[in-house]
């Protein structure tokens, strides 16, 4: 089954409104130039929540086949839940993704798999494709634990999502230790992990699911290694940190088969 690649920028806390709207703008203008074309390599850029009216406003009035997604997704409908975002508010917004379990919000807001679960299950009821994240930290990396430790929280995440539901949605392994650190897993690596993870699921589900879920690679992803850890077989696209904040570095990314 050919699985469309997906490049996702994943923004961060970086970038306000203003720059998020130069920043579209350029990406579009330089894949443009490029003659790119989305329905070979899907584009998708996760700004911060302050930053998705801007994206959807600019999307809109130049017709742009630039996706748009969230960095989070609450597991609640609505109601006093301070600081959270709703699907609702989202899906209002025109977001189509929604990032769910970055090793980040795993770490620094304690997210457990359970509530990836239900962030996950809320993105879906919504018609929200969650990105959802896993991958092990250096410790469990030197102990050499690394796939039962991602399939761990595959499993746990995928917990009760149908199969027709788990082979529209996107998972992205991010080893923590090559995230921002410069350091980045060798295609190997990530092949070992993805290949994995989609076993798992022919294991949970059905070899049809699995072929069609799209497995990312996320950590220290940039234009010099892109091609070869995207020649790995299981590896269906990259959730881009910092290079997808520089729209010639993210273009060149996306066009990684030229």
């Amino acid at each position: 089954m050919a699985r469309t690649p997906l490049m996702a920028g994943n923004w961060k806390m970086n970038l306000d409104h203003l720059e998020a709207n130069q920043l579209v703008q350029k990406l579009a203008w330089t894949l443009k130039d490029m003659k790119h074309d989305y329905s070979q390599v899907e584009v998708v850029v996760v700004p911060p929540f302050t930053d998705l009216r801007t994206v959807q406003t600019v999307v809109d009035a130049d017709k742009l086949e630039i996706g748009y997604g969230s960095q989070d997704i609450s597991a609640h409908d609505g109601g006093a839940y301070t600081g959270e975002i709703s699907a609702s508010m989202l899906t209002a917004l025109g977001v189509t993704y929604a990032v769910i379990g970055h090793s980040e919000r795993r770490e620094y807001h304690n997210e457990s798999d359970e509530l990836v679960n239900a962030k996950s299950q809320k993105a879906i009821a919504a018609g929200i494709t969650p990105i959802i994240c896993v991958g092990e930290g250096l410790d469990v990396r030197k102990a050499g634990d690394q796939v039962s430790f991602t399939l761990a929280q595959v499993e746990g995440a995928l917990k009760d999502i149908a199969a027709e539901n788990v082979a529209k949605l996107v998972i992205a392994y991010e080893p923590v230790w090559a995230i921002g650190t410069g350091e980045v897993a060798t295609p190997a690596d990530a092949q070992e992990v993805c290949g994995a993870i989609r076993e798992k699921i022919a294991e949970l589900y059905d070899r049809e699911t699995a072929d069609a879920t799209r497995i990312l690679y996320g950590g220290s992803v940039k234009s010099s290694n892109i091609a070869d850890i995207m020649a790995e077989k299981d590896v269906d696209g990259a959730l881009v940190g910092g290079a997808s904040l520089q729209a010639d570095e993210f273009a060149k990314i996306v066009r990684y088969n030229g």
